[in-house]
């Protein structure tokens, strides 16, 4: 596009420019560029709720569907202070690629609220995850657009949006969300998938490399669901897990962390602050303490041109979306000596068992957590064979074999189906 366009901001140009790289590769004409890239909608919504306090406070939530050729589209909804739309759109684009690699017949969204879900009591957080799915209901459905959790959501608030798109359905639509608990239709696996797969193809990345688990270490920056369950899974592999980090606090001990003993101690006081004051760091030192591996699985843009060039791991498994900048990603591959799981492989886990859920709910069908486990490592497997492969035969890092990959499935699948009308 030459013209503006409202998705702006730090991520998005992050998004578009790990694109315009991929497409070069792919020698992508210019209509097939922003055919491909800009999303097919977006939604910006105002979200009022009473606070317990008798006042009413109005929230800003947003979704966009980056495309829907290949079928619905899917991905979480996030309630961070930070949300805006540019973020979200990228996320979305981030996803439509994820979903292509992995083979599922999904197209990319996101969504979210600016909040701090941390600030709300629980009336209030079911109140405005209500009222959020209230104002997407025009726009979502389980053929049009499939919502998950991500950061600030859990299986509670995806089991109060089932719920209120259900109550307006006039009966129970179980495949509108993935991401439920158990007893409200979701699958066995799903909670754990996203670091079960992030230790998993950690585990193919030292496999490659000759990396013997039981001697490597590992520093996991952000013990969220997804860092901590990678954390528990990588220590279960024999790795030792050297230096972890939360929002509260950043801990390092070359001797290891006893994984089990510190989630006692999340699950009790909420945080990570508190567990250990002697081996508490900057928490900007963390992701350039010396590992094996470096599990970034917060936010984005944590590895940046600032730090790349310090880090001192030979793998980097990327638990979040987006956490290595283009700047980063270029001084990463010309040093040559770490090998990288890029996000939309290696936190796939979580999208492919939401694609599980979903097809449980539309059989009314569901399977055991050692058949969803099975097939998640099957197409994890098979995904990260096609993504090394393609990097070693054309020589590219494997990010861009990755997003190449995803790129061109979506790009196949459009020139197949036309342009309508």
């Amino acid at each position: 596009m030459t013209h503006p366009t409202i998705y702006q901001g730090p991520v998005f140009d992050m998004a578009r420019r790990q694109f315009d790289g991929v497409a070069d590769l792919l020698d992508l004409s210019p209509d097939e560029r922003d055919r491909l890239l800009y999303p097919k909608r977006a939604m910006a919504v105002t979200c009022p709720i009473h606070r317990d306090d008798g006042s009413v406070a109005v929230f800003e939530g947003y979704r966009v569907q980056h495309h829907l050729t290949l079928g619905p589209t899917k991905g979480g909804t996030r309630f961070a202070p930070n949300v805006d739309l540019g973020e979200v759109a990228a996320l979305a684009v981030w996803m439509s690629w994820k979903c292509a690699l992995s083979g599922l017949p999904y197209g990319g969204a996101k969504g979210g609220i600016a909040v701090d879900p941390r600030a709300l009591s629980r009336r209030e957080l079911e109140t405005l995850s209500r009222r959020y799915m209230q104002e997407m209901i025009p726009f979502v459905g389980p053929y049009t657009d499939v919502m998950a959790p991500d950061l600030g959501t859990d299986e509670q608030v995806m089991a109060w949006f089932m719920d209120t798109y259900s109550m307006y359905q006039g009966r129970t639509v179980t495949e509108i969300v993935t991401g439920k608990p158990i007893s409200a239709g979701g699958t066995h696996g799903r909670r754990d998938a996203t670091g079960n797969g992030v230790a998993h193809l950690a585990g193919r990345a030292m496999e490659k490399l000759g990396i013997d688990p039981k001697s490597a270490t590992a520093v996991v920056q952000g013990f969220g669901n997804v860092g901590s369950v990678s954390a528990a899974a990588l220590a279960r592999q024999g790795v030792r897990i050297v230096g972890i980090s939360d929002h509260s606090v950043a801990l390092h001990d070359a001797k290891g962390f006893d994984i089990e003993v510190i989630l006692r101690h999340v699950r009790q006081t909420g945080v990570l602050k508190g567990f250990a004051q002697q081996a508490e760091i900057d928490p900007k030192t963390l992701p350039t303490t010396a590992c094996d591996i470096l599990v970034p699985a917060a936010l984005e843009r944590v590895i940046d041109a600032g730090n790349a060039a310090a880090l001192r791991c030979r793998i980097i498994a990327e638990g979040a979306n987006g956490p290595t900048t283009p700047d980063a990603d270029a001084i990463i591959e010309e040093r040559g000596d770490i090998f990288v799981v890029p996000d939309i492989l290696c936190n796939a886990g979580g999208v492919i068992v939401s694609y599980f859920e979903w097809v449980q709910d539309l059989q009314r069908l569901f399977w055991d957590e050692a058949e969803v486990m099975r097939r998640l490592y099957e197409i994890l497997d098979r995904s990260f064979a096609q993504v090394v492969g393609r990097a070693e035969r054309l020589g590219i890092s494997n990010r861009n074999a990755a997003l190449s990959i995803g790129v061109q499935r979506v790009r196949d699948a459009k020139g197949t189906r036309g342009l309508f009308p």
